[in-house]
């Protein structure tokens, strides 16, 4: 099938932007609903037996309070919350920032709200182990140098297992992302030739997603062709596409602070019939897991739903990552989905299901929607046609 064929059956969209509160800028995100957060967040500590929290993560800080900046510090307590940042950002946060008070500190944000949190009444402070390192560690516990004992860590990410499951704003943000995706893999279709550089590609799809209003791309852009398409990271190069051969086109936007991500796998030229049946098979697993997903299932469930069809293809040994991951604020997050995951799916969840087979030398085939998890089963938010397209 030709392009023009393809093209016809290719859902397109034109996102329309709109801020939810008009009197913030287009520069300033939307709102959430922070303080319903930070009333769940406080739920869990107290169920816990948790006094006191210090946030670092800026994924979870802005999930909590908006604020977007590289620096901040969240601290909070059963009745107060407090978020420390420097002097760069005094106008921000205080644009930003909701449910939380605005500290700007006058040496580390970090060591403020450690000492803040330890003048606040409380015994001890929770940290979170999988985003917290050694050194500072260290740097919180020598700035509050007469409380021995009073850094603890969680037994379980609390903010991590809260945004799991995403609000219907962020699903609204999430699926604009998405649909912003789609709309630049259609506007590229016609630039994929023969000759043009991989880097040439990569440039004008992440200058059109600016064009169109994105705050960035989610991760590096991939384009991988010909043999190159092997390789499930291949990142842009100064390498053509070729006159036959795969090309492989990873990417996604960053929208009001969502990501999106999508892969397609196009072909130049006249494919044999080996590349043919290769994506064919890589297809057939992906729409599996895709049906798959559900609420209750698990994700080792939806992992075994694509590899089990490539099993049969005699493909699965060329099937060597996971399944998919969970996205949102940032671009991997919970769940996992792959074999050893025993996670149940639940409705809200925002996964990723690409399945690939890499076959080092010769070429590759992934194909990557983004789904949501609904009360009936998963809503494909990346709808660009999986089907073989023929450039």
């Amino acid at each position: 099938m030709n392009w023009r064929q393809t093209s016809g059956r290719l859902w397109r969209c034109r996102v329309a932007i709109r801020l939810v509160n008009p009197g913030l800028s287009p520069d300033i995100p939307e709102l959430m609903d922070n303080v319903r957060r930070l009333r769940a967040l406080r739920r869990q500590m107290k169920h816990q037996g948790i006094e006191s929290l210090l946030i670092t993560q800026l994924a979870d800080v802005r999930y909590l309070c908006g604020f977007t900046g590289s620096n901040a510090a969240l601290g909070i307590t059963a009745h107060r919350a407090v978020m420390f940042t420097d002097g760069r950002y005094t106008a921000q946060a205080r644009q930003e920032t909701s449910a939380a008070r605005v500290m700007i500190a006058a040496k580390s944000a970090r060591q403020e709200a450690c000492q803040w949190l330890a003048s606040s009444g409380v015994e001890h402070c929770a940290f979170d182990p999988e985003s917290t390192t050694v050194a500072e560690l260290a740097l919180y516990r020598k700035a509050v140098p007469g409380h021995r004992g009073f850094f603890q860590p969680l037994a379980e990410p609390l903010v991590r297992n809260l945004r799991l499951i995403k609000d219907s704003e962020e699903l609204r943000l999430m699926k604009q992302a998405a649909h912003l995706g789609v709309e630049l893999f259609l506007e590229l279709l016609p630039h994929l030739r023969p000759g043009v550089p991989e880097t040439t590609i990569a440039a004008q799809l992440e200058n059109n997603a600016r064009q169109h209003g994105a705050e960035g791309m989610s991760f590096a852009t991939i384009v991988a062709s010909g043999p190159r398409s092997a390789l499930p990271h291949g990142h842009a190069t100064a390498q053509r596409l070729p006159r036959k051969g795969f090309v492989t086109l990873d990417f996604g936007v960053i929208l009001k602070g969502y990501c999106s991500d999508m892969t397609r796998t196009v072909f130049l030229g006249q494919p044999t019939g080996r590349e043919r049946l290769t994506y064919d098979a890589v297809r057939e697993a992906q729409l599996a897991a895709v049906e798959a997903v559900k609420p209750g299932v698990s994700c080792g469930e939806v992992d075994e739903a694509a590899r089990s069809v490539l099993r049969k293809a005699g493909l699965a040994e060329y099937f060597t990552h996971s399944t998919g991951h969970g996205v949102g604020l940032e671009i991997h997050e919970a769940p996992r989905i792959a074999a050893d995951q025993s996670q149940s799916l639940l409705p809200g969840m925002v996964v990723t299901i690409e399945p690939g087979v890499y076959m080092e030398g010769q070429f590759g085939v992934r194909i990557e929607d983004m789904v949501a998890v609904t009360q009936k089963g998963g809503q494909v938010l990346t709808p660009a046609s999986t089907g073989w397209t023929q450039l």
